[in-house]
């Protein structure tokens, strides 16, 4: 889980992702929607998600194709909605522990 969150923290990776969320692209339409980034720079960013299997290739004669890979980004998504919700819990139980403490001494 570690290299995907490390993956989806770069803003240009997100884009991609966002890119062939839902739809199949070739690294050469990929890299021409960032005009300041080289096709270099886009085809390590292509390989960071590739790695951590947040987008899967597929080769189609001399091209590469790249789509999400949304089984893994469901996953992601599973992870970060429980970190969320138990850290509110947590957040949730200090703040009525708190409360109750305030109550104790002034009631």
């Amino acid at each position: 889980m570690d290299t995907a969150l490390k993956a989806i923290a770069d803003p240009k990776r997100r884009e991609i992702l966002r890119l062939v969320w839902s739809s199949e692209m070739p690294a050469t339409d990929i890299a021409s929607h960032f005009h300041d980034v080289t096709r270099s720079a886009i085809s390590q960013h292509l390989g960071v998600l590739r790695h951590a299997n947040l987008i899967c290739e597929r080769r189609a004669g001399n091209r590469r194709l790249y789509r999400a890979n949304v089984e893994e980004m469901a996953r992601l998504r599973t992870f970060l909605d429980q970190y969320w919700s138990g850290g509110l819990d947590r957040l949730k139980t200090a703040a009525e522990a708190a409360q109750q403490k305030k109550e104790n001494r002034h009631g």
